[in-house]
Protein backbone atom coordinates (compact mmCIF):
# COMPACT_ATOMS: atom_id res chain seq x y z
CA UNK A 1 0.00 0.00 0.00
CA UNK A 2 1.39 3.39 -1.01
CA UNK A 3 1.64 6.06 1.67
CA UNK A 4 0.49 9.54 0.55
CA UNK A 5 1.87 12.86 1.82
CA UNK A 6 0.43 16.25 0.78
CA UNK A 7 1.80 19.78 1.29
CA UNK A 8 4.50 18.74 3.76
CA UNK A 9 7.85 20.43 4.42
CA UNK A 10 10.92 18.30 5.13
CA UNK A 11 14.13 19.93 6.41
CA UNK A 12 17.62 18.65 7.19
CA UNK A 13 16.86 14.93 6.79
CA UNK A 14 19.30 12.26 5.62
CA UNK A 15 17.21 9.50 4.06
CA UNK A 16 18.26 5.86 4.30
CA UNK A 17 18.36 3.35 1.49
CA UNK A 18 14.65 2.43 1.42
CA UNK A 19 13.17 5.26 3.53
CA UNK A 20 11.03 6.69 0.71
CA UNK A 21 10.06 3.56 -1.19
CA UNK A 22 6.41 3.13 -2.19
CA UNK A 23 5.53 6.66 -1.03
CA UNK A 24 3.80 9.45 -2.93
CA UNK A 25 4.58 13.12 -2.24
CA UNK A 26 2.41 15.90 -3.67
CA UNK A 27 3.12 19.64 -3.29
CA UNK A 28 5.91 18.87 -0.81
CA UNK A 29 9.13 20.80 -0.24
CA UNK A 30 12.45 19.23 0.71
CA UNK A 31 15.19 21.56 2.01
CA UNK A 32 18.77 20.60 2.92
CA UNK A 33 17.94 16.91 2.64
CA UNK A 34 20.35 14.15 1.59
CA UNK A 35 19.16 11.38 -0.73
CA UNK A 36 22.60 9.97 -1.66
CA UNK A 37 22.06 6.69 0.19
CA UNK A 38 18.63 6.14 -1.37
CA UNK A 39 17.63 3.34 -3.66
CA UNK A 40 14.36 4.96 -4.74
CA UNK A 41 11.80 2.38 -5.86
CA UNK A 42 8.19 3.18 -6.68
CA UNK A 43 8.34 6.74 -5.33
CA UNK A 44 6.17 9.50 -6.84
CA UNK A 45 6.91 13.22 -6.62
CA UNK A 46 4.14 15.51 -7.92
CA UNK A 47 4.54 19.31 -7.91
CA UNK A 48 7.45 19.00 -5.46
CA UNK A 49 10.41 21.26 -4.86
CA UNK A 50 13.93 20.32 -3.74
CA UNK A 51 16.13 23.11 -2.33
CA UNK A 52 19.83 22.65 -1.47
CA UNK A 53 19.45 18.86 -1.52
CA UNK A 54 22.08 16.24 -2.31
CA UNK A 55 21.25 13.31 -4.60
CA UNK A 56 24.82 12.32 -5.57
CA UNK A 57 24.93 8.61 -6.54
CA UNK A 58 21.26 8.01 -5.58
CA UNK A 59 19.62 5.12 -7.41
CA UNK A 60 16.43 6.02 -9.26
CA UNK A 61 14.20 3.05 -10.18
CA UNK A 62 10.59 3.42 -11.28
CA UNK A 63 10.37 6.80 -9.59
CA UNK A 64 7.98 9.42 -10.98
CA UNK A 65 8.99 13.07 -11.33
CA UNK A 66 5.85 14.98 -12.31
CA UNK A 67 6.53 18.72 -12.38
CA UNK A 68 9.48 18.73 -10.00
CA UNK A 69 11.82 21.67 -9.39
CA UNK A 70 15.43 21.30 -8.20
CA UNK A 71 17.15 24.45 -6.86
CA UNK A 72 20.83 24.55 -5.83
CA UNK A 73 21.00 20.74 -5.70
CA UNK A 74 23.92 18.33 -6.15
CA UNK A 75 22.74 15.52 -8.45
CA UNK A 76 25.98 13.97 -9.65
CA UNK A 77 26.17 10.50 -11.22
CA UNK A 78 22.41 9.84 -11.06
CA UNK A 79 20.81 7.66 -13.73
CA UNK A 80 17.30 8.96 -14.49
CA UNK A 81 16.84 6.52 -17.40
CA UNK A 82 14.79 4.11 -15.26
CA UNK A 83 12.37 6.81 -14.10
CA UNK A 84 8.64 6.45 -14.58
CA UNK A 85 8.04 8.09 -17.95
CA UNK A 86 4.39 9.09 -17.41
CA UNK A 87 4.09 12.90 -17.19
CA UNK A 88 7.87 13.20 -16.67
CA UNK A 89 8.73 16.87 -16.05
CA UNK A 90 11.71 18.32 -14.21
CA UNK A 91 13.41 21.73 -14.01
CA UNK A 92 16.88 22.53 -12.66
CA UNK A 93 18.21 25.88 -11.41
CA UNK A 94 21.78 26.29 -10.15
CA UNK A 95 22.31 22.53 -9.95
CA UNK A 96 25.27 20.27 -10.57
CA UNK A 97 24.27 17.20 -12.60
CA UNK A 98 27.74 16.13 -13.71
CA UNK A 99 27.96 12.56 -15.06
CA UNK A 100 24.19 11.99 -14.74
CA UNK A 101 22.18 10.08 -17.36
CA UNK A 102 18.97 10.99 -19.17
CA UNK A 103 19.40 8.31 -21.84
CA UNK A 104 16.39 7.95 -24.18
CA UNK A 105 14.01 9.98 -21.98
CA UNK A 106 11.33 12.33 -23.29
CA UNK A 107 12.51 15.66 -21.87
CA UNK A 108 10.39 18.02 -23.96
CA UNK A 109 10.45 21.51 -22.49
CA UNK A 110 12.89 20.65 -19.68
CA UNK A 111 14.89 23.61 -18.37
CA UNK A 112 18.44 23.72 -17.08
CA UNK A 113 19.42 27.16 -15.77
CA UNK A 114 22.87 28.13 -14.51
CA UNK A 115 23.75 24.48 -14.08
CA UNK A 116 26.79 22.24 -14.55
CA UNK A 117 26.07 19.39 -16.98
CA UNK A 118 29.57 18.05 -17.46
CA UNK A 119 29.59 14.66 -19.23
CA UNK A 120 25.81 14.27 -18.91
CA UNK A 121 24.33 11.57 -21.16
CA UNK A 122 21.48 12.91 -23.30
CA UNK A 123 21.93 10.18 -25.93
CA UNK A 124 18.68 9.33 -27.77
CA UNK A 125 16.73 11.73 -25.52
CA UNK A 126 13.93 13.92 -26.88
CA UNK A 127 14.99 17.45 -25.85
CA UNK A 128 12.52 19.30 -28.08
CA UNK A 129 12.10 22.90 -26.84
CA UNK A 130 14.51 22.32 -23.93
CA UNK A 131 16.27 25.34 -22.50
CA UNK A 132 19.92 25.35 -21.52
CA UNK A 133 20.49 28.78 -19.98
CA UNK A 134 24.08 29.54 -18.99
CA UNK A 135 25.02 25.86 -18.59
CA UNK A 136 28.41 24.16 -18.82
CA UNK A 137 27.93 21.28 -21.29
CA UNK A 138 31.55 20.10 -21.41
CA UNK A 139 31.60 16.55 -22.81
CA UNK A 140 27.80 16.24 -22.62
CA UNK A 141 26.70 13.58 -25.12
CA UNK A 142 23.87 14.35 -27.56
CA UNK A 143 24.29 11.55 -30.11
CA UNK A 144 20.93 10.42 -31.59
CA UNK A 145 19.12 13.03 -29.49
CA UNK A 146 16.28 15.15 -30.81
CA UNK A 147 17.31 18.71 -29.99
CA UNK A 148 14.86 20.55 -32.23
CA UNK A 149 14.04 24.10 -31.08
CA UNK A 150 16.50 23.83 -28.17
CA UNK A 151 18.00 27.09 -26.92
CA UNK A 152 21.77 26.71 -26.50
CA UNK A 153 22.57 30.44 -26.99
CA UNK A 154 23.90 31.18 -23.50
CA UNK A 155 25.47 27.78 -22.79
CA UNK A 156 29.07 26.84 -23.45
CA UNK A 157 31.67 24.06 -23.86
CA UNK A 158 29.34 21.86 -25.90
CA UNK A 159 30.36 19.69 -28.82
CA UNK A 160 27.42 18.44 -30.86
CA UNK A 161 27.64 16.54 -34.13
CA UNK A 162 24.83 17.91 -36.37
CA UNK A 163 25.04 14.70 -38.43
CA UNK A 164 24.16 12.56 -35.39
CA UNK A 165 21.76 14.92 -33.56
CA UNK A 166 18.51 16.45 -34.81
CA UNK A 167 18.92 20.21 -34.44
CA UNK A 168 16.13 21.72 -36.55
CA UNK A 169 15.54 25.33 -35.45
CA UNK A 170 17.90 24.95 -32.47
CA UNK A 171 19.43 28.27 -31.42
CA UNK A 172 23.15 28.86 -30.93
CA UNK A 173 25.24 31.95 -30.23
CA UNK A 174 27.90 32.76 -32.82
CA UNK A 175 30.73 32.00 -30.34
CA UNK A 176 29.22 28.53 -29.75
CA UNK A 177 29.32 27.52 -33.42
CA UNK A 178 32.79 26.00 -32.96
CA UNK A 179 31.11 23.30 -30.84
CA UNK A 180 29.23 22.20 -33.96
CA UNK A 181 32.30 22.11 -36.18
CA UNK A 182 34.80 20.33 -33.90
CA UNK A 183 34.84 17.03 -35.81
CA UNK A 184 35.81 18.76 -39.04
CA UNK A 185 38.97 20.26 -37.53
CA UNK A 186 37.80 23.76 -38.45
CA UNK A 187 39.28 26.59 -36.41
CA UNK A 188 36.89 29.45 -35.66
CA UNK A 189 38.43 32.65 -34.25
Amino acid sequence: MTEYFFDQHYNDIRYGQEALNLKEFESCTFTNCVFSDCNLMGVTFIDCQFNDCIFNHAKINHTAFRTVFFNDCQIKEVNFAMSDKLIFEMHFDYCSLDFSKFYALKLKGISFNNSSLIAVDFMAADLTRAQFYNCDLYRAEFEKAIANKVDFRTSYNYTIDPEKTKLKKAQFALEGVKGLLYKHGIIVE
